[in-house]
C-alpha cells in the first residue's frame, strides 16, 4: 500500500520578511512559525510521516523542541526545487509512494483542506495541488509602473500546497528540470507534458511572506483555536 509522506522544505532565509532570522523560525503565537504547521501535517490521520528540509549550516533549528515524530534532513540547497530534490534523495520511498510538499510558511493549512486533496488524488494518474480560482481582476503592469493590460481572470488559479505527487514521477521531473527555474512541484510535473489536476484550497492556507502576513496568521490560529460558541 502506498505511503503518503509530506516533505516541508525549510531551508531558506525568508528575506522578504525582512526579519533578522530565518521567517521560519519567527515567533508565533508563542512558538516558531515552522512548528505550527509542522503540528497541522502530523495531526492528520491520513499523513504516514512528515520530514522537514533544513540547511546544512541551519544555526536555529536545535534550539527548539519539535515533535518526535519528525524527520529531520539537513540537505536543504539554495533553491526550493534542490531542498525538494535533496529530500527526496534521502528518503526511503518506493516509486508509487505519495509526497506531499508543503510550504513551511502555510500555517494555516486545514485537515479538511487535506483531507479534500488527498481523497481527490488518491486515485490520479497525476497528482496534482491546492490552488484558489483567482477572485480579483489581474492587471500586468508596464516598465513605468502603469497598467500595461487588463488580464481575463476565468481559468486563472493561485497555486498553493501541499503539492501531491507520486515519489518516482516527481523525482523524475525534477531531475529533468533546470531546479533554478522551478518555483513549484507542478510546474516540474508540467515540463514532462502532463496536467497536474487543481483542487480546491482555502483562504486560510495562504502563506506569510510579508510582515503583515504574521498578525493575519495569528489571527487565524487564535480564531481556529477559541472554544466554539454554544
Amino acid at each position: 500500500m502506498s505511503r503518503r509522506v509530506v516533505l516541508v522544505p525549510a531551508a531558506g532565509s525568508g528575506s522578504r520578511v525582512g526579519a533578522a532570522i530565518p521567517k521560519q523560525y519567527l515567533p508565533l503565537a508563542g512558538r516558531p512559525l515552522l512548528a505550527h504547521t509542522l503540528d497541522a501535517l502530523i495531526a492528520h490521520p491520513d499523513v504516514d510521516a512528515v520530514a522537514v528540509v533544513i540547511s546544512p549550516d541551519d544555526q536555529w533549528f536545535d534550539g527548539y523542541d519539535w515533535p518526535a515524530a519528525l524527520t529531520v534532513l539537513r540537505c536543504g540547497g539554495a533553491t526550493r526545487a534542490d531542498s525538494v530534490a535533496n529530500g527526496l534523495g534521502q528518503l526511503d520511498l518506493a516509486a508509487d509512494d505519495w509526497v506531499l510538499v508543503h510550504d513551511a510558511a502555510r500555517v494555516g493549512i486545514s485537515a479538511t483542506a487535506l483531507s479534500r486533496l488527498i481523497d481527490t488524488l488518491d486515485g490520479d494518474a497525476v497528482g496534482g495541488l491546492l490552488a484558489l480560482p483567482v477572485p480579483d481582476t489581474v492587471k500586468r503592469g508596464d516598465a513605468d509602473g502603469r497598467v500595461g493590460a487588463t488580464l481575463p481572470r476565468a481559468g486563472l488559479w493561485l497555486a498553493q500546497t501541499p503539492q501531491m505527487f507520486r515519489a518516482g514521477l516527481l523525482q523524475r521531473a525534477l531531475a529533468a528540470a533546470p531546479l533554478a527555474e522551478i518555483t513549484d512541484e507542478a510546474s516540474a510535473i508540467e515540463r514532462l507534458g502532463l496536467a497536474p489536476r487543481l483542487v480546491e484550497g482555502e483562504a486560510g492556507n495562504f502563506k506569510v511572506t510579508y510582515p503583515q502576513d504574521l498578525t493575519l496568521a495569528e489571527a487565524l490560529l487564535a480564531a481556529r483555536s477559541a472554544p466554539a460558541q454554544a
